[in-house]
């Protein structure tokens, strides 16, 4: 009788040791990590962003310079919806339909900084390339979309980010704290990007005076231009080079902001005459 058993007990041990695996292999084995859908592209769980985009906010709000954190911050809190109702608009938009057809890249080679430097003075190619030089900046210096998961998803972020300059160049804000803070309130009103709403947050670590001029001048001159004008998406910046930069900014609705240099320059000196007439 121990002898028949024998066999028939040695297969329900078999049968149990492979059921064991199998419940092994089910609840500690990570899931198999998907193809990437494009070039560059890292596939990531729902989970994985979420830690991803908590840790680039940390990070950039400690270090709004680390452009690395925002760009992966960005892509980590734009979908479900704010990625792809920025899609929409651009698919509702003849402009925009052109740009996701064709997908042209805004980069040092698609554009040549040295003939746009010799439009004339009031040009966006030549505003824009006058402020490249000026702020030390290269179109070369966005980084690419990595974690968005479609890829027409993923062209409209990396749109978007190419566009940053575009914007600065439209606008006249410089590429200093305040006028980052101030460009990213217009971007947030604009597109409802999340990345771009939480930058905002970078107000509180502005000085006082900083942040009295982005409560009183500049967020205001965001949220009101931000939300009536055209959505700057849909703007084929290569074929408005040689547009009027004050035409362009009618056409889009959008009215240009006070000088920021200009205002804080003027703020330094009247704090240098002031301490020169307490010391004297």
């Amino acid at each position: 009788m121990n002898a028949g058993r024998s066999p028939l007990r040695a297969l329900r041990c078999l049968r149990h040791q492979n059921v064991l695996r199998q419940s092994q292999r089910t609840f500690f084995t990570p899931p198999q990590t998907p193809p990437p859908n494009y070039p560059g592209h890292i596939p990531t769980t729902a989970p994985q962003k979420a830690l991803l985009a908590f840790g680039s906010a940390l990070g950039s709000f400690l270090n709004p310079r680390r452009g690395d954190l925002i760009a992966i911050l960005g892509e980590t809190t734009c979908s479900p919806y704010f990625i792809q109702r920025l899609h929409s608009a651009m698919l509702t938009h003849p402009t925009g339909r052109r740009l996701l057809r064709e997908k042209p890249r805004i980069t040092s080679t698609s554009l040549s900084i040295p003939t746009l430097l010799n439009l004339p003075a009031n040009t966006v190619g030549h505003a824009y390339a006058t402020w490249l030089h000026h702020e030390h900046v290269s179109p070369d210096t966005r980084p690419h979309v990595q974690y968005i998961d479609d890829p027409e998803h993923a062209y409209v972020m990396q749109r978007y980010r190419e566009s940053h300059d575009f914007y600065h160049a439209l606008t006249g804000l410089p590429v200093i704290r305040e006028g980052e803070v101030a460009l990213k309130m217009f971007e947030w009103c604009n597109t409802l990007l999340p990345m771009t709403g939480l930058a905002t947050v970078a107000v509180t670590t502005l000085p006082k005076e900083g942040r009295k001029r982005m409560w009183e001048v500049y967020f205001p001159w965001a949220i009101r231009n931000g939300l009536r004008c055209e959505e700057v998406i849909n703007v084929y910046w290569e074929e408005e080079l040689e547009t009027d930069v004050d035409v362009l900014r009618k056409r889009l609705g959008l009215e240009k902001p006070p000088d920021l240099r200009a205002i804080r320059r003027a703020e330094k000196e009247r704090l240098k005459a002031a301490n020169q007439s307490a010391q004297s």
